[in-house]
């Protein structure tokens, strides 16, 4: 965006809350930076500049704005389409990975140098990993302040902050406002409880919110999700420092979210996975722009304007559901997942209601017995290939792994096939171009509606849909629901 400065000067002029989360509208004459929708007068065009990220503004001396509150806006969409060691890279800072590993570990992750990495930083965001780090982590402290009452020493800790000196400063630098004022201004002064928060999650309108309802409904697992009163679904979450349950309502605008967490240093992680969960950070109009253009799709993006395309909030966890609901239908896939959760899924310290246990990791699946459990030898056997390589990292189902070595790597697992690879990729690393070309199901609802009548032809026809093909099949998939519920 911030490359076509009269793009971003436009939407500053309509307010475009589209655009929130995209780029960084900073004023010189006031020193405060904004996001593009902010209801203050617009600035004169030779008093603004634009950047990348809330990162890059501060780095010039800029301050958030105490109106729009630029620090609570979507996401940049950006990273979910780029699998570049940028986009990794922002994906891996916004799960919390430089606050427990460094910038040093982070590189590692990425398999670069740290100041290799540094440079690409600078040159495409604006800001180096420690500074991007760094805005994430007043974000945090402002959430944390204005949802608890907490002390602010122990706050700044949870926050990644080394000091309460630096907490301090970072908090008084950024939002222009100490953290006592914060907390008055925010006028709440307590939470539900010490470790649980309440939380209202940004989005970009349109959503399609009772798909995703849907989708996680008909998936819950017994144990490690709840689908509750009032709209509300409930699942429990393994984090980098501990366990945690998150709550999610689904609304026109946002998500109200309450988070439940043995320790409040996993908020970051909590918060960006419950995000990629709900693909809140998509930009739902030009999705819906580019793939009605075909006019197939068109009748069924009209259908469900602001799709999403769900995911699990592990990559190892989809790769696991995706092999166990290999060739049989989605309620023979639940059973075995629930099976496999009674039989290695971890117990849940601090359970609420019905969610007692958690989604067994790698390392648990590859010393577990299991026998019994109903599955096929050949699907046992690849499971636990699948487990034992993960274990041994020599398969890297993490956030922000490669998409194209994890295809590679999964292809390469004896019993997993091109579907199971493209739906872990869809659902597990949430790739927006991910496109599983041989499903049943998108085949059969592609010949009816004259798409093609293999997964050739799909495959061609599906060229136009980049880099949205994963949205094209969630169309397809939900068509072929409405399909059914309407026979």
């Amino acid at each position: 965006m911030i490359d076509d400065p009269d793009r971003c000067y436009a939407a500053l002029q309509a307010r475009d809350p589209r655009y929130d989360g995209w780029f960084i509208v900073a004023v010189s004459t006031t020193g405060i930076y904004c996001r593009p929708s902010c209801p203050a007068r617009t600035p004169r065009r030779d008093r603004v500049r634009f950047f990348s990220t809330s990162a890059a503004a501060q780095g010039e001396g800029f301050r958030a704005c105490k109106r729009c509150r630029p620090d609570t806006s979507p996401g940049s969409p950006e990273w979910d389409q780029r699998a570049d060691l940028v986009g990794r890279a922002m994906r891996l800072i916004a799960d919390g990975v430089v606050d427990r590993d460094g910038v040093e570990g982070l590189a590692r992750r990425l398999g670069y140098t740290p100041r290799h990495l540094h440079r690409q930083l600078r040159a495409e965001v604006g800001a180096g990993p420690l500074s991007l780090a760094r805005a994430q982590r007043a974000q945090t402290a402002r959430t944390l302040i204005e949802s608890t009452a907490m002390p602010f020493t122990e706050l700044a800790y949870a926050s990644g902050f080394r000091s309460l000196r630096r907490f301090n400063d970072t908090v008084r630098e950024v939002f222009d406002l100490t953290p006592t004022e914060l907390r008055r201004r925010a006028r709440s002064g307590a939470s539900i409880g010490s470790s649980t928060l309440r939380l209202r999650l940004p989005l970009r309108r349109p959503i399609a919110s009772w798909l995703i309802t849907d989708h996680l409904a008909v998936r819950a697992i017994d144990g490690v999700e709840q689908v509750c009163a009032q709209g509300f679904y409930r699942r429990s979450l393994a984090l980098p420092r501990g366990e945690g349950v998150v709550e999610f309502a689904m609304r026109s605008d946002h998500v109200q979210a309450h988070l439940h967490l043995t320790d409040l240093r996993d908020l970051t992680a909590a918060v960006d996975r419950s995000r990629r969960m709900l693909d809140l950070d998509a930009d739902p109009e030009a999705v819906d722009a580019h793939l009605a253009a075909d006019p197939v799709l068109a009748p069924l993006v009209a259908a469900a304007p602001g799709i999403r395309v769900p995911s699990y909030p592990d990559p190892f966890e989809a790769a696991v559901r995706t092999l166990l609901g290999q060739q049989v239908s989605l309620a023979g896939a639940r059973r075995f997942w629930t099976r496999l959760v009674a039989r290695t899924g971890g117990v849940l310290d601090h359970p609420i209601e019905e969610v007692t246990r958690r989604f067994p990791s790698a390392e648990e699946l590859a010393e577990a017995d299991l026998a019994g459990l109903g599955l096929t030898t050949r699907r046992e056997r690849a499971l636990r290939h699948l487990a034992i390589e993960v274990a041994a990292g020599d398969i890297d189902l993490r956030i922000g792994a490669d998409r194209d070595v994890v295809r590679a790597s999964l292809a390469a697992v004896p019993g997993i096939g091109p579907w199971t690879v493209e739906e872990v990729a869809l659902r597990g690393l949430a790739d927006p171009d991910a496109f599983p070309e041989t499903d049943l199901v998108l085949r059969q609802v592609a010949a009816r509606l004259g798409l093609g009548d293999d997964a050739a032809q799909l495959r061609a026809r599906a060229e136009r849909w980049r880099p949205w093909r994963a949205y094209a099949a969630q169309h397809l998939w939900t068509n072929a629901v409405a399909e059914r519920r309407a026979a």
